[in-house]
């Protein structure tokens, strides 16, 4: 052995001989044998490792034996009129179910496929294997030779290098943004691709890399990209459109010759032949298709209209049940968007007050039978939550060179949204509102809160675009109308709402932040300051905040899960602190009608119920 040894030794010694020889440096041909040595894996993990092992047979909440066939219609709010949500023309409005995680990814996939049961865990689907070494500054795929696309074109390296630099250059953020940072594309083999990036600082950006869709880019124009389209992107889904009505209709058909309908992270999901998406304007309309049978099940997020789901003959017949689905994540966070653009909303005081004039406990005792929960923070019943918790000493490490950004009570984890009595007109809590507003320079004059200095009453508009919306609103402006604020209610529908909101052209709206156990780089668009002023982002309020900015910085970067936690504590304090929205509520689980003739597993995975793993009932 010790003979071997010695033998390997004069090998190497002989090899960097050479190395130094032709002018290479040592460091460059260390810095290549350590890259060779970062192992291929089945799956690559934000923390820590893969739950499953490499011989896994399936996700363990689907059913392999669901049986295929039949036909599954479902219902949605709203419209579109294109195809392609990675655009920024009709980003917002583009047709359900292409590639997204409730609904399916029937259309469009990506190099490796996200574990619902796992906080952010993803497995290998077009790439047969990846790896990337603990630093993370770059991450190297192995495509499946058997990948394809429905037209029948393999899968190459060509199409990622296309799909990549295609959204980076004429797609929206925060895509675009993130597929900027791949600074080189190396082509490694002839099915394999090394992807550099700067450095390793953003170690979400690995993950997010292999999340992109990959288009073919045979049939994809990347010029006319950024633009709405009706014209079907080619892709490697289990399905293809076979019907596309704008603004009313898609049906999707299973594929026969899907190239991974055998593969373990397949099996179970996919299940019907055809897939019917309908769209409706008005809620009132799709619950009546339900009823009638045109849809096949309903998520309901109104209490009321839940606790009302079994009141047709249906119901009492059995051919439909509710179904409450348990997530284990963060509920979202739900609240009236407050745009600080606008000069009204720019001091923190005045936002700190209007959120006092939410009576929550009348309004979810009158209006939702009492079954929502008060949003605290941004990742309530979570780990990452900041409510009911001092800082610890990383937090304040992080959130020492912001002083005063973060106040006292969100510091010390004491802080809980004001609470009224229930009557609609707490007097404490209004003096409370009153005196933070004369803080601000406004005053009560002859029941009007004006400016001390312009003498312009204190007014905005809230702009809705559902019935409930509406009526939360409503019991605002009541509050409102007391302190002497003008408080107007605009009711538009789903486009309309979604155009202004992208625009910024809004006071304030009800708007949804979606939280997980791993959140990262979607968080540059939804809070930073570039994104503040970058039309067609998710940072509805417009919050300019250098804490903000260094937090996410923080929280993208994290090397541990302890590192990770404090920096989403501490960045929930500073959005908390910030008082961008008036906090609203969330229903503590998911509500789904459903008729018997469609049937689901047992298990609801981490991040919810989804459609693509349910299955047509057997008729009896």
């Amino acid at each position: 052995m010790s003979h071997f040894r010695s033998y390997v030794n004069g090998i190497n010694k002989f090899a960097l001989g050479l190395v130094v020889a032709s002018g290479i440096s040592v460091a460059t041909y260390s810095g290549t044998r350590a890259q060779e040595a970062v192992p291929w894996s089945h799956g690559i993990s934000m923390h820590g490792s893969p739950a499953l092992p490499a011989d896994y047979t399936h996700l363990p909440y689907a059913n392999p034996q669901a049986p295929k066939g039949g036909r599954l219609s479902l219902g949605v709010q709203g419209t579109f009129d294109s195809l392609n949500s990675y655009a920024l023309k009709g980003a917002w409005t583009s047709a359900r179910g292409m590639k997204e995680r409730q609904m399916g990814s029937y259309i469009l996939e990506s190099l490796l496929l996200r574990s619902n049961d796992e906080p952010f865990t993803l497995y290998a689907h077009l790439a047969e294997a990846v790896r990337m070494p603990d630093e993370r500054n770059w991450i190297e795929f192995r495509l499946n030779p058997a990948a394809k696309f429905s037209n029948g074109d393999p899968l190459s390296v060509e199409d990622v290098i296309f799909s990549l630099e295609t959204i980076r250059d004429h797609g929206r953020p925060p895509f675009s943004r993130w597929y900027s940072k791949v600074v080189r594309f190396e082509k490694t083999g002839e099915r394999s691709i090394k992807l550099h990036f700067k450095d390793g600082s953003d170690r979400e950006l690995p993950l997010l890399i292999a999340l992109a869709p990959i288009f073919n880019s045979r049939t994809t124009d990347a010029k006319s990209f950024g633009n709405t389209t009706l014209t079907p992107p080619v892709g490697t889904g289990p399905y293809v459109f076979s019907e596309i009505n704008p603004g009313r209709r898609t049906i999707y058909t299973r594929r026969d010759d899907y190239w991974a309908k055998d593969l373990p992270q397949k099996i179970g999901f996919d299940n019907f032949d055809e897939v019917v998406v309908d769209y409706f304007r008005d809620y009132n309309a799709l619950q009546e298709a339900f009823r009638k049978g045109d849809t096949e099940a309903l998520l309901y997020e109104n209490p009321s209209l839940w606790g009302n789901a079994g009141n047709f003959p249906a119901f009492e017949e059995g051919k439909v049940v509710k179904d409450v689905f348990e997530r284990g994540t963060p509920p979202h966070a739900t609240g009236i968007a407050l745009n600080t653009r606008r000069e009204r909303f720019a001091d923190k005081r005045v936002r700190q007050a209007l959120g006092m004039l939410l009576d929550f406990k009348w309004i979810n005792r009158t209006l939702f039978n009492g079954l929502y929960k008060r949003v605290d923070g941004y990742w309530d019943n979570s780990e990452l939550s900041s409510i009911g918790r001092p800082a610890n000493e990383l937090e304040k490490k992080l959130l020492e060179p912001f002083p005063g950004v973060v106040t006292e009570e969100v510091m010390a984890g004491t802080w809980r949204p004001s609470e009224a009595d229930g009557s609609g007109r707490d007097r404490k809590v209004l003096r409370n509102a009153l005196n933070l507003f004369k803080q601000a320079g406004y005053t009560l004059d002859q029941g009007k809160l004006v400016h001390g200095v312009t003498g312009e009453q204190f007014a905005f508009e809230v702009l809705v675009r559902l019935e409930d919306e509406e009526k939360v609103a409503l019991a605002l402006q009541r509050t409102a109308k007391l302190l002497g604020i003008d408080l107007s209610v605009r009711m538009v529908d789903a486009a309309q709402f979604e155009e202004r909101r992208v625009a910024f052209e809004f006071d304030a709206l009800v708007n949804i932040w979606y939280s997980s156990l791993s959140p990262g780089g979607e968080q540059y668009a939804r809070w930073s300051s570039q994104a503040a002023d970058t039309k067609g982002s998710r940072n509805i309020v417009g919050a300019k905040e250098p804490a903000i900015d260094a937090l996410i910085d923080a929280l993208v970067a994290a090397r541990s899960h302890e590192e990770f936690v404090a920096a989403v504590r501490a960045f929930d304090r500073v959005l908390i602190s910030g008082f961008y929205a008036i906090p609203l509520y969330y229903p503590p689980a998911e509500w789904v009608a459903r008729w018997t003739t469609v049937e689901h597993p047992a298990q609801t995975p981490l991040y919810g119920f989804q459609y693509d793993r349910w299955w047509k009932a057997p008729k009896e």
